[in-house]
């Protein structure tokens, strides 16, 4: 649609005389993609505080009580170290602080030493300190130390240059520190404040299979509507899921790691080995289901048929989705969600009997391959599932061309479906 390029007065006289505003319904329709955008990224900014508001207040707390047993126990003046090492131990890797504890104190014990030889022979100052923290970096990296240990004995050895000089005896206090913030920071998640790691697996699946059962839905839309934009843009949505999966599966780990430290959560651990379980198939179906969208855009193209039952298998495996959360969340057996993905099965089996060409039967065949995944993600063994599948399926083959009744036309070539 041309821009009109005439004066304003002039639009708004033509306005009065009942003529159409081009700009305003662009402006209007600009105006309000923003504002959607707009609730959109406030919606994704407060559930990442959410996620994170359990991890903060251990945080917090960790780093208040080392500096007090530092301070006040220790008796140590300047207690910097501590609360840095409670946060570093906290923050820096979820599921995994009982290796970044010993790799804090590995750090420290190695930039420590560093630090004092070389202040021994060379003395304080910038080209020491450059020198230190390049010696420090390559001794660690040649030693095959983590990336964590190679920055803390960098960073602990540039603390050694630079305080050396106006704080005595500082190694001792900087590895009691090291050891003190670490064990606080255990402490702090395994008796003082442990997160219920179920609310925490909830809050990070929800992204994932939100993404998923969303863009099955705008797919099944597209499909009974021919509209390939709105599928092609279900599969860019689908494309970047990157950040939803690794925050899924750091949680998991974190979670796993809560229940193992915490008493109080460990009767937790039956629960939680579902969703460990999960997660690998859950990662399968996002795949499998990319797959789905990008036929059915060809689907649209290449003008093949779209059999009614096709886009309702769709539609019922973004339900079966939408059940899946909702039943991990409460803690039930996701019985719902299994019958929903064998009802997309049996649909999409009445789909391949209506006739459909070649891009119909793969997205038919994603259908069940997704369908299965959803079901070992509910705790099905995989070959049973697989089973469950071909039942559900039904007897849909039949040769090539040959028409389903007495007198109707041959059917479009196809591919048979695989489970």
């Amino acid at each position: 649609m041309a821009r009109d390029k005439r004066p304003p007065w002039v639009r708004r006289t033509a306005l009065r005389d009942g003529l159409v505003d081009i700009d305003g319904a662009r402006i209007a329709e600009a105006t309000e993609e923003l504002r959607h955008r707009g609730r959109a990224t406030l919606h994704d900014r407060l559930h990442r505080v959410r996620m994170a508001g359990g991890l903060a207040v251990q945080a917090g707390l960790a780093a208040g009580l080392a500096y007090l047993i530092s301070h006040k126990v220790l008796g140590n003046p300047q207690p910097v170290f501590a609360p840095i090492s409670a946060v570093g131990t906290l923050a820096a890797s979820v599921g995994q602080r009982f290796r970044r504890t010993v790799e804090l104190i590995v750090g420290v014990g190695i930039g420590v030493a560093i630090g004092d030889f070389l202040i021994y022979l060379l003395g304080t100052g910038a080209w020491q300190l450059g020198l230190v923290v390049t010696v420090a970096i390559l001794l660690t990296i040649f030693a095959g130390a983590s990336v964590a240990i190679v920055i803390q004995a960098a960073a602990t050895a540039v603390l050694i240059v630079t305080l050396s000089p106006s704080t005595q005896n500082l190694e001792i206090p900087r590895f009691v520190d090291a050891f003190l913030g670490g064990g606080i920071a255990l402490l702090v998640t395994a008796v003082l404040l442990p997160l219920n790691p179920l609310r925490v697996l909830n809050r990070a699946a929800r992204p994932a299979l939100d993404l998923l059962a969303a863009q099955l839905d705008v797919t099944a839309d597209g499909l009974r509507n021919r509209d390939r934009a709105s599928i092609q843009r279900a599969l860019d949505r689908l494309r970047n899921n990157k950040e939803e999966l690794a925050t899924l599966s750091e949680a998991i780990e974190g979670a796993k790691e809560t229940a193992t430290l915490s008493p109080a959560r460990w009767h937790r651990r039956g629960e939680l080995t579902h969703y460990a379980e999960a997660a690998d198939p859950i990662d399968r179906a996002m795949r499998n289901t990319g797959t789905l969208i990008r036929r059915s855009v060809t689907l649209i193209e290449d003008e093949e048929p779209v059999p009614d039952p096709m886009p309702d298998a769709i539609g019922h495996l973004a339900e079966s989705v939408r059940l899946l959360k909702h039943e991990f969340a409460v803690g039930e057996e996701p019985e719902k969600a299994r019958e929903r993905s064998l009802r997309a099965v049996s649909e999409a089996g009445r789909a391949y009997g209506a006739g459909v060409g070649f891009s119909g039967s793969v997205v038919i065949a994603q259908v069940r391959t997704t369908a299965s995944d959803l079901l070992v993600a509910s705790g099905i063994d995989q070959e049973e599932a697989n089973r469950w599948i071909r039942t559900a399926f039904g007897e849909q083959e039949r040769p090539v061309g040959e028409p389903a009744e007495p007198g109707e036309a041959p059917k479009p070539p196809t591919a048979p479906p695989v489970g």
